[in-house]
């Protein structure tokens, strides 16, 4: 017997979609429903006739997004049984889990919750095929734009002019990702031996950036609730840093927001010290609960470095980031931004930037789609763990991608590890800490559909009983983890 999804159920989840023209829109919303896990797999879509009625156009429409979603691989048309949906190619390899840990003992079908990153919202197919149109005007050229192609630069300039921040395209350098970003800061601002703040917890891929570029880290505790601004200001009297690492907009792992009164208490120091701040926007866009976010950092510290990204925003395949220099002395910031990315790489891919241009002219339907499903995997999260595990504490965060979660006992890494075992991969507290500890603490993002994630805190809250009640073997192995 064929499994069906209701039409009713079917229309909800479509929602508004392109319309220009509306059979791409429509295939468009059908593919990222399917390649997302809210349509399943091998389940009949309704009728021609049906849908097209339900949604208000022309059988043609339909008819010709059902086409484009055969081609494509994400359906198959079955004589006389009708249109099931797919995946293209093999099913482990479409739903790629390139992040988990490898070994002989993985289980294949995993919940990977290392990384915080999702499929791409609607909209973004539309914007590749735009900018592949775009693309033959650039093929005459060489293709190399150490700085980033001039239309992206100005778009991304136009975002901070709007954010109140006036900032020159000539300010503005595009990179692959914004990992490559603070590679590239690291290797250009990062003399060995240099001392360099850095907060704890923090994203630790970006702290190996600056250890690989030889700084010396000293360590700004974040708690759940605030930064330790009394502990910066007495680090930065006596140790004298070089740069100072914060993400003062939805602090990755604990979700914070720095106040705009911190904002420029924190500025204040840092200029007394001499010490450039280095600032990670990487979650800025994703404010969920309605909320204006602060003033960016720069507007009170105008020597700040701001490092920004396009994978937590619209999509994680669009590996794009940036790096705004100061106003002042902007370009030997540049150049000396550029003698550092020669080293590392010649620039980003044209194709891409052209993607992220056309996103960046209009991006609140493809954002707001984004944010709108994030509520609602948050939702599903927050539901699921106060069910299952209501002795585990947290602050739900403004917005982001991520809630940092409190055990009552030190056992996060012991958790992490029977979790795996179990089928589920989480990143344990310790992964965050600059000098270990936190072991009291798990990060679990929402960015998996509420499905996955009901599944992942089921066989959470199983790990957890087993590690307290010494059914699991503790300390045996590491938690085996690359955070995104």
């Amino acid at each position: 017997m064929h499994r069906s999804i209701p039409l009713a159920r079917l229309v909800e989840l479509i929602g508004a979609f392109n319309r220009t023209p509306a059979y791409l829109g429509l295939a468009e919303a059908l593919t990222v429903l399917v390649g997302d896990g809210r349509i399943a797999l091998d389940v009949r879509l309704p009728s021609e006739r049906d849908l097209a009625a339900a949604l208000g156009v022309s059988r043609t429409t339909v008819t010709r997004a059902y086409a484009v979603l055969v081609e494509s691989g994400f359906a198959q048309a079955r004589q006389g049984a009708g249109t099931f949906t797919r995946i293209p190619g093999d099913r482990r390899r479409a739903l790629d889990r390139a992040l988990r840990p490898h070994g002989s003992d993985q289980v294949e079908d995993v919940i990977d919750l290392n990384h915080a990153a999702g499929s791409a919202p609607p909209g973004i197919a539309v914007a590749y095929q735009e900018a592949v149109a775009e693309l033959p005007a650039y093929l005459g050229g060489h293709g190399y734009f150490p700085a980033g192609v001039p239309l992206l630069q100005e778009a991304i300039a136009r975002t901070y002019d709007e954010r109140g921040l006036p900032t020159h395209p000539e300010q503005v350098m595009v990179t692959p990702g914004a990992l490559s970003a603070a590679a590239i800061v690291a290797q250009a601002f990062t003399g060995r031996g240099d001392r360099v703040v850095v907060e704890t917890p923090t994203y630790p891929n970006a702290v190996e950036a600056l250890r690989h570029a030889g700084a010396r880290l000293v360590g700004l505790a974040v708690g759940p609730e605030q930064w330790d601004l009394d502990g910066l200001e007495a680090t930065l009297r006596q140790v004298r840093p070089s740069l100072a690492s914060m993400i003062p907009d939805l602090q990755n792992p604990t979700g914070l927001v720095m106040s705009e009164p911190d904002r420029e208490r924190v500025a204040r120091a840092l200029r007394h010290a001499a010490t450039v701040p280095i600032i990670d926007e990487a979650h800025q866009g994703l404010a969920l609960d309605g909320k204006p976010m602060p003033t960016p950092f720069a507007h009170f510290a105008p020597d700040a470095v701001t490092l920004g990204s396009a994978s937590k925003t619209f999509w994680g395949g669009l590996r794009l980031g940036w790096i705004r220099v100061p106003d002042r002395d902007g370009r030997a910031a540049l150049r000396a931004l550029t003698d550092a990315r020669v080293r590392l790489d010649l620039g980003a891919p044209v194709l891409e930037q052209l993607v992220l241009a056309r996103l960046l002219d209009d991006p609140g339907p493809v954002v707001e789609a984004h944010r709108a499903r994030l509520r609602e995997q948050r939702a599903a999260l927050l539901t699921a763990l106060a069910e299952q595990l209501p002795e585990w504490t947290y602050r739900v965060p403004r917005g982001g991608l991520c809630l940092w979660c409190r055990l009552p006992e030190p056992l996060g890494t012991d958790v992490a590890v029977e979790a795996e075992r179990r089928g589920v991969i989480v990143t344990p507290g310790p992964v965050f800490a600059l000098e270990g500890g936190l072991d009291h603490f798990v990060r679990i993002p929402w960015a998996l559909p509420a499905g996955d994630l009901e599944l992942a805190v089921d066989v959470l809250a199983d790990s957890w009983r087993a590690v307290r009640g010494g059914q699991a073997a503790r300390g045996r192995r590491t938690a085996r983890v690359i955070v995104a």
